[in-house]
C-alpha cells in the first residue's frame, strides 16, 4: 500500500480512506492475504486509528475484508452467487449444486415447516442439513425437509443419520418428477447454531433463501438456506455469469 497522506475532503475521512483501501485491495493484494496491523497502516495513511478502524469495519460489512481470530484481517474472496428466479430447476444435491451433506435425522419440523408442507404438526420428516464453502471459508448452511411421503423407500436404508444417510434421502428425492420450484429472499440475522456454523457473531446479517420443490402439486420438499450476507449476492435468471466490480468508480464487465 502507498504512503500518500489524506486530504481534506468534504466527506468524512474514515469513508475516504474506505475508498483509497479498496483500491489498494484490489491492485496490490490477492484473496487470502494478510493486511499489514492497524498500527503500521495508520502510520502509512496518516490517520487515527479510531478512524482506521471505522474504515476496516465498513470493508468488512461490504465484503472486502474478512477478521478471523488468530489470522488477523485479510482480503475476502469473491462473492458467491445465489441463483434465485433461474428457469433451471433441479433437485437439491444434483450434480454441481454446491453444497455438501453434514447430516440427516428424522424429527418434528418447526410449525411454520409443518404448515408449508401441508403436514401434521406432530409429523416425523427427513431433516438433511447441508453446508457450502468458498475459499476454505463456510458460507451458507442448509436445512432441508422432507415428508416421509416424498421418500418411501428409505426405511430400507441401514445408516441411521451423518453424510451417508443425507446422501441416501436425497437419492430417494430425485426419484420424483420435479415440476417446479418456488423462492423466497430475505435478510434476517443469524441465530446461534447458525453464527457458529458461518464463524459469525450472533445477529450478524444473512440471506435466507427458501425453497418449495412441488411435485404432482404438492410440496415434495422444503428448503431453508442462510447465507453469509458479506459473501454472497443474488443472481437472476440467465445474469448469474455477470460480475459487478464495486471500485471508487463502479464498472461492469
Amino acid at each position: 500500500m502507498g504512503t500518500t497522506q489524506l486530504e481534506a475532503v468534504a466527506e468524512p475521512k474514515y469513508w475516504h480512506l474506505r475508498t483509497v483501501l479498496t483500491e489498494a485491495l484490489e491492485s496490490e493484494f490477492s484473496v487470502g492475504e494478510i493486511l499489514p496491523n492497524e498500527r503500521d497502516l495508520a502510520a502509512r495513511y496518516g490517520v487515527a486509528r479510531a478512524t482506521l478502524r471505522q474504515a476496516l469495519e465498513q470493508l468488512e460489512l461490504e465484503g472486502r475484508l474478512q477478521r478471523r481470530r488468530g489470522v488477523g484481517t485479510t482480503v475476502a474472496p469473491p462473492r458467491v452467487g445465489v441463483a434465485v428466479g433461474s428457469e433451471q430447476h433441479a433437485w437439491p444435491g444434483m450434480p454441481g449444486d454446491g453444497w455438501e451433506p453434514a447430516d440427516s435425522e428424522l424429527a418434528v419440523p418447526p410449525a411454520h415447516v409443518a404448515t408449508a408442507l401441508d403436514i401434521d404438526g406432530s409429523a416425523l420428516v427427513h431433516t438433511v442439513r447441508r453446508f457450502r464453502v468458498s475459499h476454505g471459508q463456510p458460507v451458507a448452511v442448509e436445512v432441508l425437509y422432507i415428508p416421509s411421503p416424498s421418500v418411501p423407500e428409505l426405511s430400507a436404508i441401514d445408516a441411521p443419520s451423518g453424510p451417508v444417510r443425507a446422501r441416501a434421502v436425497l437419492r430417494e428425492l430425485h426419484r420424483l418428477a420435479l415440476e417446479r420450484q418456488e423462492n423466497a429472499v430475505e435478510l434476517g440475522s443469524a441465530g446461534a447454531d447458525d453464527a457458529k456454523a458461518l464463524d459469525r457473531l450472533p445477529g450478524a446479517p444473512v440471506l435466507m433463501v427458501t425453497t418449495r420443490y412441488l411435485t404432482a402439486g404438492r410440496t415434495a420438499a422444503l428448503s431453508v438456506a442462510t447465507y453469509r450476507a458479506d459473501t454472497c449476492r443474488l443472481t437472476f435468471g440467465e445474469s448469474g455469469g455477470l460480475e459487478i466490480h464495486h471500485g471508487p468508480e463502479a464498472r461492469a464487465s
